[in-house]
């Protein structure tokens, strides 16, 4: 199954450039259909707004920008090569502007409306969407912080924690680091914690 990057969520942010006042959006989305309901969702919300440029990459599917009436190349182009340069699918930007009186020049416009959609893409965070391995490890108190660092080291998630008698961890990795981790935990512990291996999930996490 494909392995990709997409928004974990809803992000939003904004900033002022020369009085001009643009509004960064990004949301995670499945569809094209999706991705121009919050298109036209964000037009009648900013219909005072002086352009509402979009840009939106659905996986195997549609790649599309508008420029919204700002100078042609200047506002949708740049705001997807962002969204491409973040690895990013199954998402929609709309970067709002209200102009303050200062023309900002094509450089001037594809910086801010670059920066609009990178601040969108940071407020949301990324997740990966792929097959997760998932495993179940109990493991002495006296291994717990070693473990941590374990994790991060073989690019596993944690995902549930439980402290009882000794702390009981579910941990997500790719399918092809999971027994990276495993032969790792035996070696760091001399074969006294193990891990087992709890099922297959497809579907995205924060990294």
């Amino acid at each position: 199954m494909d392995e990709y990057l997409v928004p974990t969520q809803f992000g939003e942010d904004e900033f002022i450039e020369k009085k001009s006042r643009f509004i960064g959006r990004l949301w995670p989305v499945e569809t094209e259909e999706a991705a121009l309901e919050k298109i036209q969702e964000m037009k009648k919300k900013h219909y005072d707004a002086t352009h509402n440029c979009w840009a939106y990459i659905i996986k195997d599917g549609a790649v599309r920008f508008s420029d919204d009436g700002e100078p042609g190349g200047t506002a949708g182009m740049p705001m997807l090569q962002v969204l491409q340069r973040e690895g990013l699918f199954n998402c929609v930007c709309v970067v709002t502007r209200y102009f303050g009186g200062i023309l900002l020049g094509a450089g001037g416009l594809v910086r801010a409306y670059t920066k609009g959609t990178k601040i969108a893409v940071d407020a949301a965070g990324k997740s990966m969407k792929r097959v997760w391995t998932v495993l179940y490890v109990p493991c002495p108190y006296t291994y717990y912080e070693r473990l941590k660092l374990l994790v991060t080291e073989c690019e596993g998630l944690i995902r549930n924690t439980d402290f009882g008698a000794e702390v009981e961890l579910e941990l997500l990795f790719a399918e092809n680091m999971a027994d990276r981790f495993l032969e790792k935990l035996t070696d760091m512990t001399a074969g006294t914690v193990d891990g087992m291996e709890t099922g297959k999930e497809y579907r995205a996490f924060p990294i």
